[in-house]
């Protein structure tokens, strides 16, 4: 059976491997992104192997959103899988020094858009009685580390949210599946030090971090167990990755 998948984020990191990744298995994209020229030249590339609509949008204007999904055609309308990968970090300040719209953007992505799209294709996964919900968490929505205040806060009510979604739709053909990746080499860390090149390359010096491939390998077996199979939540790290000890300051006594 092909598949309509929605990817949002797809012309960069986990979101551009996902699309590569399904295109490989011959499923219909739908690819939104900001980016205009980069989802262009990736809807381009991916022609050869499957039926791509491209959507150049800032998914945080939600007027924009819900218009242009209105304007799909009729064969990717009603998108049998939903990828909410869309989403960054700004900063790595201490909360008290922390930009404030850096924290609104934040917010505004990963959890306002993310609820926004999922809540305009819910209804017709509902009606159809299919459908599968992937979100891209992150391991900061469960483990806490210095600057990561409110990135790793949104990152936790998506956790919750994926959650919530799976008792809502209890008795449903409809998967809800949570990814949680940890260090990964994506732009994710150009993005975080606002293209400071070699803030970004330090974040990873000395390591073997996951890959976006890594996460789409990961991401498209989710989505190809069998039907009675849901996955609720995937947490993953690079084997070069572990949880830290509880830090205490010895200073305080």
């Amino acid at each position: 059976m092909t598949r309509t998948v929605l990817i949002t984020g797809a012309s960069s990191g986990f979101g551009e491997a996902c699309a590569k990744k399904f295109a490989e298995s011959g499923d219909n994209l739908v690819l939104l992104a900001r980016r205009n020229e980069r989802l262009q030249s990736l809807a381009g590339e991916l022609t050869a192997q499957c039926r791509v609509q491209s959507l150049s949008i800032d998914l945080t204007d939600a007027a924009a959103l819900e218009a242009a999904l209105q304007t799909l055609p009729d064969w990717c309308q009603n998108p049998d899988i939903l990828i909410n990968n869309a989403g960054l970090a700004l900063g790595l300040s201490a909360a008290h020094e922390a930009d404030m719209q850096d924290w609104a953007t934040m917010i505004n992505t990963n959890i306002t858009a993310l609820v926004h799209m999922t809540r305009l294709l819910l209804p017709g996964m509902v009606a159809r009685n299919r459908g599968h919900i992937i979100n891209v968490g992150s391991t900061a929505g469960s483990w806490p580390y210095p600057g990561g205040n409110v990135y790793g806060a949104t990152k936790a009510f998506v956790q919750q949210f994926s959650r919530e979604l799976r008792a809502d739709l209890l008795g449903k053909q409809i998967k809800v599946s949570n990814i949680e990746p940890g260090m990964a080499e994506t732009e994710f860390s150009l993005v975080r030090f606002k293209q400071d090149q070699n803030k970004a390359d330090n974040v990873y010096d000395g390591t073997q971090p996951l890959t976006a491939r890594d996460i789409a390998d990961i991401i498209h077996w989710v989505c190809s167990v069998p039907p009675h199979v849901n996955i609720n939540a995937m947490e993953v790290m690079p084997l070069c990755q572990a949880w830290g000890p509880l830090k205490v300051d010895r200073d305080m006594a």
